[in-house]
């Protein structure tokens, strides 16, 4: 996964609704993020599959970050 990409994903993170963050599930999410990145980004199917397990592994911290946003 590219940087840009990577760059991409968390830009579309910290813009966000708070509220979109919180409220789906983990598969919603990661699927979400994933379709607005790829709106953003070309990725072939290497890096899709790379992303997808980066979202899942980054949920916690996503939705931390959603969480401090709120207070």
């Amino acid at each position: 996964m590219t940087p840009n990409i990577m760059r991409q994903l968390w830009s579309i993170v910290e813009t966000t609704q708070t509220k979109m963050l919180l409220q789906m599930d983990d598969a919603s999410l990661v699927q979400w993020l994933e379709k607005q990145t790829q709106i953003q980004v070309s990725l072939d199917n290497s890096d899709a599959d790379f992303l997808r397990d980066y979202i899942r592994s980054r949920l916690p911290l996503i939705r931390e970050l959603a969480y401090e946003r709120m207070g």
